[in-house]
C-alpha cells in the first residue's frame, strides 16, 4: 500500500527490494532537496530515526527512512535470504527512489549494508556515507552480546513488564519507556513476540566478524567523504579499531559523542544530529533532486 502527503510531509511506501520483499519507507521533506537515507542497526525499525530525520527535514533534506527485511513492518524473507547481498539489494531499491545519489547513514549492521553496497557499487550509489558506531572489524564480545540478545526470547513473553526487564537488563542505563517498547513488539496468541523474524540469523553474514574481509575490500573502495560517528563508551568500537578505519577508507573522518554506547543516536541524540548535519553541510551535501 501506498500512501502519500503532498509537500513536505511524511510518505509512506512500500518499494519492492531484492527478491521482491517489500521494505517499508517513510519519506519526508522537501521532494527538490538533497537526500539523506537513514539504515537503522539490527533489532530496531525505522521509527529510531524519528528525530534525527527530524533534524535533517528542519537542516533543509529530503529524509528516506527504512525498516530492514524481517524487521518493522517490512516483510520477512520468504526464502529465508537475509544474507548481505540481499540487504544491499533493499538498500540499492530504496537509493533508486532518488533522482540523484543521497548520502547514506547506516547505525550498526545498517552501516555495515551501507558500507558494502556504496564500496562494492558504482560511485553514484551515494554520495556520502555515515557510519554509525561500527567499523569493518568490532570488538567480538560486544557483538556476541547483542545477538546474542537477539536470538533470546524466541518464544516471546507474557506481558510487556517482562519484556521490558529483558531489555533493561540488557541496556540497564537507558530508561524503560513501555509505550516505545510496545511498537517493537507484535502480539500473537496471548503473547509479546520481537517484531523481527526469529531466522534473520539463520543467513545473515552482515556482522563484521564473519564478513571482515569483504567489508575491508568495500572500505578501500569508498570514494565519498565518510563520517565515523563513535559512542565513548561503546562495546564494539574502541578508539584503535576506529583509528584502523580511518586508515583504510579514503577521505573518512571521526567524530566522538561523549557518554554514548553502542546506541549513539538514542543515548545522544542532539549530539549526534548537529554532528551529522555540520558534517553534511560542510562537504556541500548531496546533489539537489530534479
Amino acid at each position: 500500500m501506498d500512501t502519500e502527503k503532498s509537500g513536505t510531509e511524511l510518505r509512506s511506501q512500500i518499494v519492492e527490494g531484492d527478491g521482491g520483499v517489500p521494505i517499508a519507507v517513510d519519506f519526508a521533506g522537501d521532494p527538490a532537496a538533497a537526500g539523506v537515507v537513514l539504515i537503522h542497526g539490527g533489532g530496531q525499525t525505522r521509527h529510531a530515526w524519528r528525530n534525527a530525520a527530524d533534524a535533517l527535514i528542519d537542516a533543509g533534506y529530503r529524509v528516506a527512512a527504512y525498516d530492514l527485511r524481517g524487521h518493522g513492518d517490512s516483510g520477512w524473507a520468504p526464502d529465508g535470504d537475509y544474507t548481505l547481498d540481499a540487504q544491499t539489494g533493499d538498500l540499492r531499491a530504496v537509493v533508486g527512489r532518488f533522482a540523484s545519489p543521497p548520502a547514506i547513514v547506516g547505525a550498526s549492521l545498517g552501516g555495515l549494508i551501507a558500507l558494502t553496497t556504496v564500496g562494492e557499487g558504482a560511485a553514484t550509489l551515494g554520495s556520502a556515507l555515515v557510519m554509525v558506531d561500527v567499523t569493518t572489524h568490532v570488538d567480538p564480545k560486544g557483538e556476541a552480546r547483542i545477538i546474542g540478545f537477539m536470538q533470546r526470547h524466541r518464544d516471546g513473553f507474557a506481558t510487556l513488564e517482562e519484556a521490558a526487564a529483558a531489555v533493561a537488563d540488557f541496556q540497564p542505563h537507558r530508561p524503560r519507556d513501555q509505550h516505545r517498547l510496545a511498537r517493537n513488539l507484535r502480539q500473537r496468541g496471548g503473547r509479546w513476540y520481537w517484531h523481527w523474524d526469529p531466522a534473520l540469523f539463520d543467513t545473515l553474514d552482515a556482522h563484521a566478524n564473519r564478513a571482515g574481509d569483504r567489508f575491508l575490500r568495500a572500505a578501500r573502495r569508498v570514494a565519498v567523504p565518510t563520517l565515523l560517528v563513535r559512542g565513548t563508551h561503546s562495546d564494539l568500537v574502541d578508539a584503535a579499531r576506529a583509528d584502523e578505519f580511518l586508515s583504510t577508507v579514503p577521505n573518512a573522518r571521526r567524530i566522538d559523542v561523549e557518554g554514548a554506547r553502542h546506541m549513539v543516536v538514542g543515548d545522544r541524540n542532539d549530539a549526534f544530529n548537529a554532528a551529522v548535519i555540520a558534517f553534511l553541510k560542510e562537504i556541500g551535501g548531496p546533489a539537489a533532486l530534479h
